[in-house]
């Protein structure tokens, strides 16, 4: 009789554990690792499964489940095939069985052993939008997973078919296609997929996307409404402002400000998705926001990262949701027809800048051009007086 079971063998970094099955033929127990990363508290030891954990994470734990049942009945039905040619076999016989069978990877074991090869990388910005991505093929495909092999054309078209019934953007569509098409070609490096492109009739193009600027009456507004009595909307209002006063500044990088990084009536700090760094003149107005939530004990300028745990990312993360969700509430207040954003205040800048006839080396388009590399360009050759100056030129206008 052959014995099979699953196992968790947790991490000693306190990280993702893996799962292992077990084969036991005649005493002999023979482990097969697999590509299944779970937390410990994901984990029925009793039980022998994956948990029903509500962090976030329910449709990855709802794949790893299904995939772990389709590997037991496969492993089940090598053993009775064994068995019904009546020879002698092994512990041994039935994992090469299994191995020999998956050369061919599926693409959603594929791509969550890429998404955590990135967060040991220290890649969390890009490991979230691969998992933002592989979320949306597994809803796509009810969570039945689909070997690498098997992705074709068809496929790609019935997906991008079933994102614009979702009203998913094109450029959103086009940017999920573009991850997996990464994926698909890093298999076919690893010659675990045909090289056959099965992505040459959906679109992975770049559109232009529709301005989220809103007039300086508009920001006038928001400035000059009264939010004495909602502390919650008012804190999500500065943040707003203040990321407009600092030509546009992203949350994430507002997020991050440390108090070492202002000296001599200069902000400093280095934007975290293009590794750029940017001087800012310090305006008064930027300095009573800062003032209104200073916090001796924290390092932050801004109170968006509370504490240094280990978990700052998620911290600003769950600062931008809220912040947005706050936001829309304060554009409905003022009768702004479009949603705000913390992303608008960027947009809204650059926008401003170029009303002022602000040269577009200065501006680079609303922050803005078709590519980054050409906002860098531009506003790496400018003096930052230059900057600073534009800056008073538009705050007066407040």
């Amino acid at each position: 009789m052959t014995n099979i079971k699953a196992k968790y063998h947790p991490s000693a970094t306190g990280n993702e554990g893996t799962i292992h099955y077990l084969i036991t033929k005649s005493r002999v127990t023979r482990h097969l690792k697999t590509d299944y990363r779970l937390f410990k508290h994901e984990w029925d030891n009793e039980k022998g499964s994956v948990t029903n954990a509500a962090d976030g994470r329910q449709e990855y734990l709802q794949s790893i489940a299904k995939r772990m049942d389709a590997d037991i009945k496969r492993l089940q039905s090598i053993v009775a095939h064994l068995e019904k040619k009546h020879a002698e076999y092994t512990a041994d016989d039935v994992t090469a069985a299994f191995r020999k069978g998956t050369n061919c990877k599926s693409l959603f074991t594929f791509m969550q052993a890429a998404i955590e090869q990135l967060r040991r990388m220290g890649k969390e910005r890009t490991s979230e939008t691969y998992l933002s991505a592989l979320r949306s093929f597994m809803q796509f495909r009810n969570n039945e997973d689909i070997l690498l092999k098997d992705m074709d054309s068809d496929t790609m078209l019935m997906y991008e078919a079933y994102l614009h019934r979702r009203g998913i953007t094109r450029n959103s569509c086009s940017f999920y296609m573009r991850i997996l098409r990464a994926m698909y070609n890093r298999a076919v490096e690893k010659e675990l997929a045909p090289e056959r492109n099965p992505f040459r009739h959906v679109y992975t193009g770049v559109d232009k996307t529709v301005k989220r600027a809103v007039p300086l009456q508009a920001i006038r507004k928001i400035k000059e409404l009264d939010l004495s009595q909602h502390p919650s909307l008012s804190f999500a209002r500065d943040m707003f402002l203040f990321s407009f006063y600092t030509r546009g500044m992203s949350f994430v990088d507002m997020a991050y400000l440390k108090k070492k990084d202002l000296a001599g009536g200069m902000l400093s700090y280095r934007r975290r998705k293009t590794g750029q760094q940017l001087f800012i003149k310090w305006e008064n107005c930027m300095k009573e926001i800062a003032d209104r939530y200073n916090n001796p004990k924290s390092e932050y300028i801004l109170p968006i990262i509370r504490n240094s745990d280990g978990r700052e990312r998620a911290q600003y993360i769950n600062a931008m949701l809220l912040t947005n969700r706050r936001l829309k509430t304060i554009g409905r207040m003022t009768g702004i027809e479009q949603p705000l954003t913390t992303y608008t205040a960027r947009h809204s800048w650059a926008s401003a800048a170029k009303a002022k006839n602000i040269p577009l080396s200065v501006i680079s388009e609303g922050m803005g051009h078709d590519s980054e590399a050409t906002t860098r360009i531009y506003l790496a050759s400018l003096d930052t007086a230059t900057v600073d100056k534009a800056n008073r030129l538009i705050l007066k206008e407040l």
